[in-house]
């Protein structure tokens, strides 16, 4: 079974029910900031953190003092502007005195869907987790439509464990598990402290209900641990409401895990390597080599660009004599590829007219 303890990278999904008291419409500082004691001290010793956070809308609603019912788009999308802005400095005013810097991004299904937004938010929170920020992801709902919408934080939390190669994914909830049948109904119903398959029978057990402010039911819970698991990365469903959750889940409390099929590494590696190309890089001896011993793909090295792609896309990776080497997603598109294709990095801006990325295809979107 997973533990926290081992984590090297985190993600923690918090819903809103946990942040906001459903009576008053306020925000529950005092657990915030319990929570934020908890991520300082995963932190201090080396597991990188990123908080998956609900609450906008929920703190707006207050603040506009909407009703508690079914909001329309437009009225959702205010109450999320106006929360937002509330729940950002929130987040920085609980992990400030930890000497932790914040960073707001916002985003939808559209980012992961469309393989350049992907890269893009990719690129960001990898450069922000480099920088030691703690990043809090939400769902853009001041702009988003039912069309491009996640819909619940639990599956843009396992898409964003996906997208950083986390090891493992916290769904901080208001219960303690998965369980064989609601536990508030059902005396008999009993919690799994592990799943190692998420069978037919499992998928059965799972209901609909969800907790006042929340729209994640187990249902969406379990489609999150398909996704995390899939991808490497073992997942938690644990009580949320007590303070210092984290730290609760690392002394032993009741807990459900959900194990990995894959490291992240390899499912990442796996996920490349499946998709379809959409051209050809050829690559001269010198790059053929580099690319062995684990280095990136640089435009320096490649002799020759074929196909049609976009940034993003999947391109087969040859050497001269026309063996496959693997494949990889460009950074760059085909017509830029063939300008910078055979040049040093240092000079794809006078080449193109703007800045670009030094490598052609980063080591880490390559499977060889």
């Amino acid at each position: 079974m997973a533990s926290l303890s081992q984590a090297k990278r985190l993600v923690v999904k918090i819903g809103s029910a946990l942040l906001v008291d459903r009576t008053t419409g306020a925000l529950r500082s005092e657990w915030l900031h319990a929570l934020a004691a908890d991520v300082a001290r995963i932190k201090a010793r080396g597991t990188d953190v990123i908080l998956v956070s609900s609450g906008s809308i929920a703190l707006g609603r207050g603040v506009l003092r909407l009703p508690e019912t079914v909001l329309a788009l437009e009225q959702s999308q205010a109450a999320a502007a106006v929360g937002q802005i509330r729940l950002a400095r929130a987040y920085e005013e609980a992990l400030t005195p930890h000497d932790i810097t914040t960073a707001q991004v916002l985003v939808t299904l559209e980012d992961s869907a469309n393989r350049r937004r992907y890269l893009n938010s990719r690129a960001t929170l990898e450069t922000l987790v480099g920088f030691g920020v703690v990043p809090i992801v939400n769902e853009n709902d001041t702009v988003a439509t039912d069309e491009i919408r996640y819909g619940d934080n639990d599956r843009l939390a396992a898409q964003v464990a996906v997208t950083v190669g986390a090891d493992q994914l916290i769904l901080l909830s208001d219960v303690d598990g998965f369980y064989s049948a609601n536990p508030a109904t059902d005396a008999t119903a009993r919690r799994y402290d592990v799943i190692d398959a998420i069978t037919p029978e499992i998928e059965a057990m799972a209901g609909d209900a969800g907790s006042g402010l929340s729209k994640g039911g187990m249902k969406t819970k379990l489609m999150a641990a398909k996704t995390a698991t899939a991808s490497g990365c073992a997942m938690a469903i644990a009580d949320g409401f007590v303070l210092h959750p984290l730290r609760a889940l690392e002394n032993g409390a009741p807990a459900t895990w959900f194990t990995p099929l894959l490291d992240p590494h390899a499912a990442r590696k796996r996920w490349i390597a499946a998709m379809k190309p959409r051209g050809t890089l050829v690559l001269d001896e010198g790059a053929a080599r580099a690319l062995g011993q684990g280095n990136s793909l640089l435009p320096a090295g490649v002799t020759e660009v074929s196909g049609t792609f976009g940034r993003g896309d999947p391109v087969q990776i040859s050497d001269l004599s026309g063996r496959t080497l693997g494949q990889g997603l460009s950074r760059y598109t085909a017509a830029e590829a063939r300008v910078i294709s055979g040049h040093r990095s240092d000079e794809i801006e006078a080449l193109l007219g703007y800045p670009g990325r030094a490598a052609l295809i980063h080591r880490d979107d390559m499977a060889l």
